[in-house]
């Protein structure tokens, strides 16, 4: 397990597969946009660059690139997605795109931020839009991000509840703000429930107020993975969330290794639903539905109504939440549902406050 420290910054990583989930932006959006002049939709090619972990990542690459399916098959055009096998490969992707004459470029994740917004200076008459950063300024560029500590919150608490040697462990890819904010709510959770419940839950993994943790490096699933997984399970971590895009496989082969009754928390979408190999070990998942909000700025960028106002997803607009407990419904506490609706309540009111410094603002 390696230790890492990260600076604080703007914006919130990162597949919530759950179409029914609506996003709202923050406020309407203009009726013009930044001057560009809007193509008729059978000429409107909606792009994607996919971060590193690829359009098959069951993660937010896979989800985002749905919504722009979704997107084009509402407009009858074709979306073009190209896939990055490294950072390296991120400016190449996206001024390739820009050649083409794609109509709107969605990058995918905070790490394709320098990038986009180098494209997006030199050529201000095409709109992009990012997910998982809202720090570009920019009249041409509109970010899609999510405040994920909220459902997050929502997670550790249920992992305090279900654990049974009360100690509950994190671990992430990289310490990003899109990665960090759900880890953040995620102890705030567990520090919430002992708060109330007057226990002692330890969350292991992840230091909120030194912001240093357990990270793999990547978003890899493999060895570096999987022994950070293991590290924490042999220190008595029964429930286990893993942020990062793939590296959850790499937590399940842990647990199975294991031999233990140890169950882990997926993110991005309903991992039940998006990797039934996994099933069996679910609790819960942390979702963001970024299905929907790449598809409405999408179709509202072919409809030229786009502007830069950052889309935000939250508990309220339906844009972040937790998926059912499925398979663990009998084993969790007959009153944890109730209570978790209660406390979303509370979060969505204010009565209780769920703060990250990796929350959009």
């Amino acid at each position: 397990m390696s230790i890492t420290t990260r600076k604080t910054a703007l914006s919130g990583l990162a597949l919530a597969a759950v179409s029914s989930m609506l996003l709202a932006g923050c406020s309407a959006a203009p009726e013009q946009n930044n001057g560009s002049k809007s193509p008729a939709a059978s000429n409107f090619i909606p792009c994607m660059v996919s971060d590193t972990g690829g359009f098959d990542d069951n993660s937010f690459n896979e989800i985002g690139k749905q919504g722009l399916d979704d997107a084009a098959k509402q407009l009858g055009t074709k979306a073009n997605a190209v896939e990055s096998q490294a950072e390296t490969d991120y400016a190449s992707n996206i001024n390739n795109l820009v050649d083409q004459g794609c109509g709107i470029i969605v990058t995918v994740g905070f790490l394709l931020a320098d990038a986009t917004k180098t494209a997006a200076t030199a050529n201000p008459d095409v709109n992009f839009a990012i997910i998982d950063d809202n720090s570009i300024t920019l009249p041409n560029v509109k970010p899609i991000v999510f405040d994920t500590a909220q459902a997050a919150f929502l997670a550790g608490y249920a992992a305090a509840s279900y654990s049974k040697t009360g100690i509950v462990g994190t671990y992430g890819g990289i310490p990003i703000p899109p990665v960090t904010i759900f880890m953040d709510g995620f102890v705030d959770g567990v520090n919430y429930y002992n708060s109330v419940k007057g226990t002692s839950v330890k969350a292991l993994g992840w230091d909120v107020a030194t912001q240093t943790g357990a990270f793999t490096g990547g978003f890899e699933a493999n060895d570096t993975a999987k022994s950070t997984a293991k590290n924490l399970l042999d220190q008595g971590v029964d429930v286990l969330l893993p942020v990062g895009g793939p590296i959850y496989k790499s937590g399940a082969e842990a647990i199975r290794d294991s031999g233990k009754d140890i169950a882990l928390i997926g993110v991005d979408a309903d991992v039940y639903n998006t990797d039934p190999s996994v099933k069996d070990l679910l609790l819960t998942s942390i979702m963001k539905a970024m299905q929907v909000g790449v598809k409405d700025v999408v179709i509202g960028a072919s409809k030229g109504d786009f502007d830069n106002t950052p889309f935000v997803g939250t508990l309220k607009n339906g844009g972040v939440d937790i998926a059912p407990f499925h398979d663990f419904a009998s084993k969790v506490n007959p009153d944890l549902q109730g209570e978790l609706d209660a406390l979303k309540a509370d979060i969505i009111s204010g009565k209780v406050k769920v703060e990250s410094p990796s929350s959009p603002k």
